[in-house]
């Protein structure tokens, strides 16, 4: 026998308060700052007792930080606030599902009840791809709340990964526009210096 708790479910409520809508709707904003700076817009809100502790957004490339997600960073700044590592009773929202790193951060730190908005069909952590939150090996539980403003956090993500790759391909069609440029001026300047 032993004095582990049971991991819950990850569980999608029938409805979500008009506080949760709030919420969420303010880490979709944080998200938008993330993108405004270049970042994957991933943004993050963190409430204990109804208020905002602390909020956050992908930052990792202008802080060249592979840890500097969204839910890291409303970690670090929750634990100055609060005075304490341990974000007892806190809830955090998320635009995106939590990566195994956020993921084991969040267990780590005690918050009591994640919800995310999009799954991450490529890394996620809180029951998508793999679920550390309901690990036996983890020493605390928290309550997976998924699909708050769902298709809106997905439909953010996935218009800044069209405009990425746009963007990408259009920067990558100009050099090769300017590489085949030099190489014709290159080439006439050859024939121009056989021809003295």
């Amino acid at each position: 026998m032993t004095d582990k708790p049971t991991p819950p479910a990850i569980s999608t409520p029938i409805e979500f308060s008009e506080q949760d809508h709030a919420f969420m709707r303010r880490a979709m904003e944080l998200a938008s700052q993330a993108e405004a700076e270049g970042e994957v817009p991933v943004g993050a809100v963190l409430v204990k007792d109804d208020e905002v502790v602390a909020e956050g957004w992908n930052q990792s490339i202008g802080a060249h930080d592979a840890s500097a997600h969204a839910e890291m960073q409303v970690i670090r700044k929750a634990g100055k606030v609060l005075e304490n590592y341990r974000l007892l009773d806190t809830t955090l929202y998320v635009t995106l599902e939590p990566c195994p790193m956020c993921a084991g951060a969040l267990l780590h730190s005690r918050v009591k009840r994640v919800v995310f908005g999009a799954p991450d069909m490529k890394a996620g952590a809180a029951g998508t791809v793999l679920n550390l939150f309901e690990s036996q090996a983890s020493y605390h539980y928290a309550d997976i709340e998924s699909g708050l403003l769902e298709q809106e956090c997905r439909h953010q993500l996935q218009a800044f990964f069209k405009r990425r790759r746009k963007e990408i391909k259009a920067a990558k069609q100009e050099k090769q526009r300017q590489e085949k440029q030099q190489q014709e001026l290159e080439l006439k300047t050859d024939k121009s210096m056989k021809g003295k």
